[in-house]
């Protein structure tokens, strides 16, 4: 007699899985790295793997509609004349004109002023429009000086130098040919059409004692009137935000790798720097250790999509958080409504990521005039507005349940986590327990 095993279903490969195989399809076929935008997709332990336990005997909650909660937030009183003064503790990240369209950036700029808040310029200098409409602008100083000049400088209302971004830290940015037209080319003084690539460090610098002349300088060209920030990408925050301080710094600036960029290489996006989460403790603890917590601020970025994201950053310890993917997304990217167009492109409106190649179907990463026409920005504009206000009510609803009448009396007490991994990242007791993973040496 025969026997036979009877039919299984065949069983693929976990770490060969159908995006490795394609990609490495992709690779042979090519012989050149893939390049995309966005920040990483492969899941990290996060905000949402964190809790906070409300108030009930132990802790006295606030009434919702009738106790206040403060929001506001003061950006840059160590050293600056004229600190940046927020009404929310939520500011728009730097995203480039040339990454995305002049309606887009000048969208940003409505937005953010309508909400009380900053935006920031990105790589590639200051445009009109959203210096307009910005009334409160910060200005990146990045390795590549595109668009950089002394009048601008001294037009914004906060310098940010700009060491590294999460999603690419020790890497420069990426902005290909079919995004550089006629105006991008005059601001950023390149051939019009011809890929370019930033440089991954600055020019003029090459460490801490550096960075410090650099900052004294700035100061001096803007007569100390306007805030210094220096943003770093989620490498190693204890040391990097502990330099950034030794060098004058009025804010430092974390990215997490969760947090997107216009064009890099994919392998770079999933594989180099921390999660955004693993950020937030080192970069206090350098700040408590310097005796400099709250009085030089903490901004964190990478990932950050509700008002629970952000009442869990200021719970550990955060000054103000900052927002990229979601705002674009906010303004009307990633629209399902343009889905027969992202299909065409070979791909899908909730997975678009090819804002490097300038095609984009919703007209906010792209230089193509009649995409562009798409973005209303006084109508995007508003939807940003909207957004910000939603996210800032969902940490007032946080706050409030936790007995606090202000974001920034959060503390990470108020928090619980549901993962070992979230637990020893962030500093908080593992859910149920009064066990902290790494503390005294367990």
């Amino acid at each position: 007699m025969t026997y036979r095993n009877p039919p299984t279903t065949p069983r693929k490969s976990a770490t060969f899985d159908d995006y490795t195989l394609s990609e490495i399809r992709r690779a042979a076929a090519t012989g050149i790295y893939d390049i995309r935008g966005a920040g990483a997709k492969r899941k990290l332990p996060h905000f949402d793997d964190l809790l906070f336990l409300g108030a009930s005997i132990s802790r006295y909650p606030l009434e919702g509609y009738r106790e206040r909660c403060d929001t506001s937030v003061v950006l840059g009183s160590r050293h600056a004349k004229k600190p940046i003064e927020l009404k929310i503790p939520i500011t728009v990240a730097g995203m480039s004109f040339g990454s995305l369209s002049g309606p887009a950036k000048e969208a940003l700029g409505r937005g953010a002023t309508l909400s009380g808040t900053s935006t920031t310029t990105g790589d590639g200098g200051m445009t009109e429009e959203e210096r307009g409409h910005s009334k409160q602008l910060v200005y990146q100083y990045l390795p590549s000086r595109y668009g950089m000049n002394l009048r601008d400088l001294r037009r914004a209302d906060a310098i940010e130098v700009v060491v590294g971004q999460g999603a690419k830290p020790g890497g420069g940015g990426m902005l290909l040919g079919q995004k550089i037209s006629d105006r991008v080319a005059e601001m950023r003084t390149l051939p019009k059409g011809i890929d370019q690539r930033s440089a991954s460090r600055h020019p003029d610098w090459t460490g801490p004692d550096d960075l410090e002349i650099k900052i004294l300088e700035l100061r001096e060209i803007t007569d100390w009137e306007k805030p210094i920030y220096v943003k770093v990408g989620g490498a190693r925050p204890y040391y990097d935000t502990a330099l950034a301080v030794k060098a004058g710094a009025d804010v430092v600036v974390v990215d997490g790798m969760q947090g997107g960029t216009a064009a890099t290489q994919e392998v770079f996006i999933e594989n180099v720097g921390q999660p955004t989460l693993a950020c937030i403790r080192p970069a206090v603890q350098a700040l408590q250790d310097l005796g400099m917590h709250r009085k030089v601020q903490l901004i964190i970025s990478g990932g950050i999509r509700n008002g629970a994201d952000v009442a869990k950053a200021l719970a550990l310890g955060v000054d103000a958080v900052s927002i990229g993917t979601a705002a674009l997304v906010a303004l009307g990217d990633n629209d399902p409504r343009w889905e027969a167009e992202y299909n065409e492109l070979g791909t899908t409106a909730g997975a678009y990521d090819d804002w490097h190649e300038g095609r984009d179907p919703a007209g906010i990463t792209t230089q193509d005039p009649e995409l562009m026409k798409r973005v209303d920005p006084i109508a995007a504009g508003r939807r940003l507005a909207n957004y910000l206000k939603v996210m800032t009510l969902e940490a007032q609803t946080i706050a409030r349940a936790c007995g606090k009448n202000s974001l920034h009396n959060l503390e990470p007490e108020d928090l619980v986590a549901l993962t070992i991994e979230a637990a020893a990242m962030a500093g908080v007791p593992l859910a149920g327990t009064n066990w902290i993973p790494g503390k005294n040496g367990f």
